[in-house]
């Protein structure tokens, strides 16, 4: 299954298959969701006067940032240059709201840039459609404002035609300082009506035209789907906190897609929030969107101190541990050929085909479709051996189906969290 051919570059994002999302902004402050200003309806000059004063990130490093980022397995980062809240992470010449206008007083995203680079990983921007402190954005569903009894008014005097001037502003001003491999709009909702309040769309937001000034400024920037724009206009389409369970398909035709998740319940920094994913389940959402033709990113919201929440480390461990023997079944991967057995997903590139098992069965494995096609099966794990076949006595009872390969496993399930088998074909 190939994808069309997309006009932003997808060449390397299909073969790097795991980035690192990073939601950051003065959210991290309230440490309780990074809608928290929409789920409180906290007034936006309210929300920067309790906030702005206190974002001073003196623990700040982006080299160690990068480097956590690198020993996970991941090949590329996208970060929140400015989230729903409209705070701006860069020195932007369109606004006051921003990082240099902190006790910190100096710019965030130059220094992650740059650091990311020098790590060799390709770095993204997020970057909020929707912006609840500018004064030209129109009160709308998700707006902190949405139950203010003067709405009406508050919007006669908003500008949607400005705001999204401002939007253009600002998206030439990210792309032309940094040259980012991946712009990351978010998001568009022309049907979310509230109380007579109208949603947003490609209307609002004018994206063809920002659209156009994408392309003019980078035409090889990878662009994602949530502009409201016809099929075609996207290289990327974006599934968000669910887990396709096949090639995501646009108008029935497969598209190059990337699954983007949570350690726990929250993007960005949530002090409180428990529901973090077991270790089984992080290595498991990877291989199933890498067998299913797509890629993860998985995302951290780190503290307003700069730092990385411990827990949220320990995560990014079970990443790295699995994927120090294992990435040879991620990167360069894709959906396979063949079938997927039972309790397992395949990935494959070229002639390597990877089982991935989920559940461990008693001494045999068997594969549908494969019967003659193997050279060599071996556990990525050691670089074992696996035998192909089981003994004569036993390969009676098991009635084997012509077209399947058998593995011979050991009783015992290998010590990793998703045991990987590579199967060489001839």
């Amino acid at each position: 299954m190939m994808p069309a051919k997309t006009q932003g570059d997808t060449s390397w994002f299909v073969q790097d298959r795991f980035g690192m999302f990073i939601h950051w902004g003065l959210y991290s402050l309230a440490s309780r969701h990074e809608w928290v200003q929409s789920n409180e309806k906290i007034a936006p000059e309210v929300y920067a006067a309790r906030y702005l004063p206190h974002f001073n990130p003196t623990h700040y490093d982006p080299h160690e940032w990068a480097k956590t980022a690198l020993t996970a397995g991941m090949k590329y980062a996208v970060i929140t240059t400015k989230h729903h809240e409209g705070f701006c992470l860069w020195d932007s010449q369109y606004t006051d709201f921003k990082v240099t206008n902190t006790p910190y007083g100096k710019e965030l995203l130059a220094s992650w840039v740059q650091a990311f680079r020098e790590e060799g990983l390709k770095v993204g921007f997020y970057y909020s459609l929707l912006d609840w402190h500018h004064p030209d954005f129109p009160i709308d569903v998700y707006h902190p404002l949405r139950d203010n009894p003067a709405v009406a008014e508050l919007n006669r005097a908003r500008q949607m035609p400005r705001y999204a001037e401002y939007v253009r502003n600002q998206v030439a001003e990210l792309l032309t300082r940094f040259q980012p491999d991946i712009l990351w709009c978010d998001f568009s909702y022309p049907d979310n009506e509230y109380k007579g309040l109208p949603g947003k769309g490609h209307l609002d937001w004018e994206s063809e035209k920002l659209y156009a000034l994408i392309r003019s400024l980078n035409p090889r920037i990878i662009l994602n789907n949530r502009l409201d724009l016809p099929v075609g206009a996207a290289d990327i389409y974006t599934p968000e906190q669910v887990q396709p369970s096949e090639w995501v398909k646009v108008d029935g035709k497969p598209v190059v897609w990337e699954a983007c998740q949570t350690f726990s319940g929250s993007w960005g920094y949530h002090r409180d929030e428990e529901s973090w994913k077991s270790p089984g389940q992080l290595i498991r959402m990877l291989i199933n969107s890498v067998s299913c033709g797509g890629n993860l990113l998985m995302n951290i919201g780190p503290t307003s101190l700069g730092t990385i929440d411990p827990r949220a480390l320990a995560a990014l461990k079970v990443y790295q541990d699995w994927m120090t023997l294992h990435s040879g079944s991620i990167y360069g991967c894709t959906q396979s050929e063949y079938e997927n057995p039972q309790d397992c997903r395949l990935t494959q590139n070229g002639e390597k085909i990877y089982v991935h098992v989920y559940a461990w069965p008693f001494k045999t494995l068997r594969l549908p479709g494969l019967a003659g096609k193997v050279e060599y099966a071996r556990f990525l794990h050691d670089g074992s051996e696996i035998q192909i076949n089981p003994p004569a006595w036993e390969a009676v009872q098991l009635q084997i189906r012509p077209d399947e390969l058998v593995l011979w496993l050991p009783v015992k399930q290998p010590n990793v969290v998703v045991p990987v088998i590579e199967l060489s074909l001839k």
